[in-house]
């Protein structure tokens, strides 16, 4: 025994090379073991059956059938159950019209579920294009065809692009002021200066001028409290009104006027 102890204790340690050489032998099993699993998960995930093979479209449809939907967003979906890209597919739903917003999720093992979200059209955007375009009650603007649209009461919004929100807003706290007096409001714009000014159903104008929400909601109010007694005063209906003044405003009654002819002048 004591010998062989002696042999164990003097045996000479394995070279640096070879043990670099192990060591790299079995870095290189792993690789490759792992390479091979690897093409073995690609070679799955790319069988015939995770190829998607149908669409279940959720939510709101109302504008757009299903079969529709699916005919106008199933070209741009691209991969299959694994490789498919969720937001380039939800990006898809939301170019169909009338769509606002999908929610995309795979179903085991080769389904897309799409849940669908539309506009909600509340007023019509004024603009120089050639498109037709809406706003929503978000104040969001999105083109669609107009005449898909049933309400035909809806007003028009005429503003510099990016005040859909503030406009649509304002809108909303005008709107009651003028039921008031049973009128409607046709349009409402602002200008690139800020200046407010509506159109009503029956086609008279009213500058609201400039200011903050509250300041021209005030000098509207106070307006619409003293309209009335002036129309039945001439029993005429306002044609126009200019509420940019500080200590009052003017109007303009229709078959009245206040300036002298020229025949009269002479």
């Amino acid at each position: 025994m004591a010998a062989a102890t002696a042999f164990t204790a003097n045996a000479s340690p394995i070279p640096g090379d070879v043990q670099l050489m192990h060591v790299t032998a079995n870095l290189l099993f792993v690789v490759a073991g792992l390479a091979l699993a690897a093409l073995a998960v690609n070679w799955v995930v790319r069988l015939p059956v995770f190829g998607i093979k149908s669409i279940q479209v959720e939510g709101e449809v109302a504008r757009n059938s299903v079969s529709t939907i699916r005919a106008n967003a199933a070209p741009k979906l691209a991969g299959n159950f694994f490789t498919t890209d969720l937001q380039k597919d939800k990006k898809a739903f939301e170019s169909v019209p009338w769509v606002r917003q999908a929610i995309v999720r795979r179903i085991w093992p080769n389904r897309l579920a799409v849940r669908l979200e539309e506009h909600r059209p509340a007023a019509v955007w004024g603009s120089d294009s050639t498109a037709d375009k809406l706003v929503n009650t978000f104040g969001e603007v999105f083109e669609a065809n107009i005449g898909d649209v049933e309400d035909d009461s809806l007003p028009t919004l005429n503003g510099p692009e990016g005040s859909a929100v503030h406009m649509l807003a304002l809108l909303g706290r005008l709107k009651p002021l003028f039921q008031r007096m049973d009128a409607h409001i046709d349009s409402l714009s602002l200008s690139g200066r800020g200046s407010w000014r509506v159109e009503l159903d029956s086609g008279a104008d009213i500058e609201l001028g400039r200011g903050t929400d509250d300041e021209v909601l005030a000098r509207t109010e106070r307006f619409l409290a003293t309209l009335t007694q002036v129309t039945q005063r001439y029993q005429r209906p306002l044609e126009y009104a200019d509420l940019r003044h500080n200590d009052g405003y003017a109007v303009r009654l229709k078959g009245i006027t206040t300036v002298i002819p020229k025949d009269a002048k002479k």
